[in-house]
């Protein structure tokens, strides 16, 4: 499978996308006035402490505190207590798992003390983002410090090794273990990259100097200053392309800016300069993200509706608890019996959905309705098709069987704003409900409006209406009989006046005497 990296940046904003096969398979976006912080380090002061909740509210110099959980506690002496049980191989499911405020310690092994035992308000601490803040939560932290490299992750304070599950091989990860339980620091820790397999030596001695390095350069910063303090500040969001998404499965990546082409080129060279001549500025002069079709798929990806090439469709719909996705087979009629027609529509269905979760990047809890079927065979190539394509998924992901109803409950790990939330902002006009109440509906609340305030004032000769125009032109034509019968029944003239400034929900009714 080929693959391609495509970046336009510019001084306000910068865009990454990742195409497999000539097709935009995920999307990243960062803007400069909110650039993201996942990965920074903070010398914090604990502000609050909620021990209904067992969580602890860190003052780190951010809009919102951030929040951290009793799990997310990195406690020494439970730690040793846990080698001492475990004494084996940390795995780990997916390349998400090297991603700062993973856990890597099983609370299985031993019984944490309670929040208010391990943090004391005004107490400081040493955090990293681990979750970007998303709607009205802060970000979550975690005190469990790791350090992402090229082709290891470093866990200061755990004493483990841990292997990426997407390295399969048993002899590779066993290598792999070996050659770093041999070259780790005492006491310390390192997660092993899927980039890893197959490097040498000479690589991983280069990564850990580095790691180790930028570990005293955080220690000793924050003995010297006072919380909070921003301490370490992860890669802008290209640098950490590549050294996240830049391998060897990548054939290049392609740059419409010089200086950042420059830039990227000079990084390449320090960490990775087998890869250096893979990077290439692009030279068009039709905005990078046209040349390559990617302007489209984002404004697809925004649309709520996607047709499948058969005639069906399926329609996507983010709530804040869930998104819904839902089947239908919309045009498509099929030729023969109404089971295959559905099982087909269903496999076209699952292999789009799974691609548009990656290019929204939507995390949380996801209900697929596929349409019933019928014979449980029919279920099971359906469940097992889904299974094989969220294979390609960096995220972790985890499915439940197909229920009676047609329903697969599955959860991805959620580390950024989906797609939509990067974009788009919620209706002004609707508040984000999707729809409004109509001309009528709201034609016959002014009218049962006018009955009860004309009862509460006794000296009534005339109501003004300040209405929208949809609204206006509705009184003045189809509804105008009920206007004149309750001027009629009201003893009271009724003056409608358009306004343009109204929302479409609004009205104003003022009574004269």
């Amino acid at each position: 499978m080929s693959s391609e990296i495509i970046v336009n940046t510019n001084s306000w904003e910068t865009r990454v996308a990742l195409l497999e096969n000539g097709v935009v398979s995920e999307l990243y976006i960062e803007r400069k006035k909110d650039e993201g912080i996942v990965g920074n380090v903070y010398k914090g002061r604990v502000v609050k402490i909620l021990p209904g909740m067992q969580v602890a509210f860190v003052d780190i110099g951010l809009e919102k505190s951030g929040f951290l959980y009793v799990s997310d506690i990195n406690l020494p002496d439970i730690i040793g207590e846990y080698e001492e049980i475990a004494g084996k191989e940390v795995s780990f499911p997916d390349e998400e798992s090297t991603q700062p405020g993973e856990e890597v310690i099983s609370e299985e092994f031993f019984q944490r003390p309670p929040i208010e035992e391990l943090l004391q308000e005004g107490q400081e601490i040493l955090v990293q983002i681990s979750k970007n803040p998303i709607g009205n939560k802060g970000a979550r932290i975690t005190s469990y410090i790791t350090l992402p490299g090229r082709y290891l992750v470093f866990m200061p304070s755990v004493n483990q090794i841990g292997v990426s599950r997407r390295i399969d091989d048993e002899s590779e990860r066993n290598r792999l273990k070996k050659l770093l339980l041999e070259l780790k620091p005492p006491g310390s820790g390192f997660i092993v990259r899927t980039a890893s397999e197959g490097r040498d030596k000479d690589e991983f001695i280069a990564d850990i100097e580095f790691l180790t390095k930028l570990w005293n350069d955080i220690k000793q910063k924050a003995d010297k200053v006072s919380a909070p303090f921003l301490i370490n500040q992860d890669l802008n969001l290209i640098f950490r392309v590549i050294r996240d998404l830049f391998t060897k499965d990548v054939d290049r990546m392609v740059i419409d800016s010089q200086e950042e082409y420059e830039r990227c080129v000079r990084f390449a060279d320090s960490y990775m300069p087998g890869l250096k001549s893979q990077i290439e500025l692009y030279p068009g002069k039709d905005p990078i993200f046209d040349t390559y079709g990617i302007d489209i798929e984002i404004e697809r990806a925004l649309g709520r509706k996607i047709w499948l090439k058969s005639g069906g469709y399926i329609v996507i719909d983010q709530t804040e608890a869930l998104t819904a996705v839902d089947v239908n087979t919309g045009k498509f009629v099929g030729k023969r019996n109404p089971e295959e027609t559905i099982l087909k529509t269903n496999l076209e269905a699952l292999k789009e959905i799974v691609y548009q979760l990656r290019l929204r990047n939507i995390g949380g809890l996801i209900i697929i309705d596929f349409i019933d079927m019928e014979k449980e065979d029919s279920k099971e190539k359906v469940f097992h098709a889904l299974e094989q394509a969220l294979k390609t998924d960096r995220s972790r992901t985890k499915i439940m069987k197909i229920s009676e109803f047609g329903l697969v409950e599955m959860t991805r790990k959620r580390v950024r704003d989906s797609l939509s939330q990067t974009l788009c902002q919620p209706c002004f006009y609707c508040e984000g409900r999707g729809n409004i109440k109509s001309p009528t509906t709201i034609c016959y609340e002014i009218f049962r409006e006018i009955q009860r305030v004309t009862n509460t004032s006794p000296a009534k000769r005339k109501v003004l209406l300040n209405v929208p125009p949809v609204i206006a032109d509705m009184l003045f034509d189809e509804e105008s009989r009920y206007i004149d019968r309750l001027e009629n029944d009201l003893q009271v003239k009724i003056v409608v006046k358009a306004d343009y400034d109204l929302h479409q929900e609004q009205y104003e009714i003022t009574v004269l005497a």
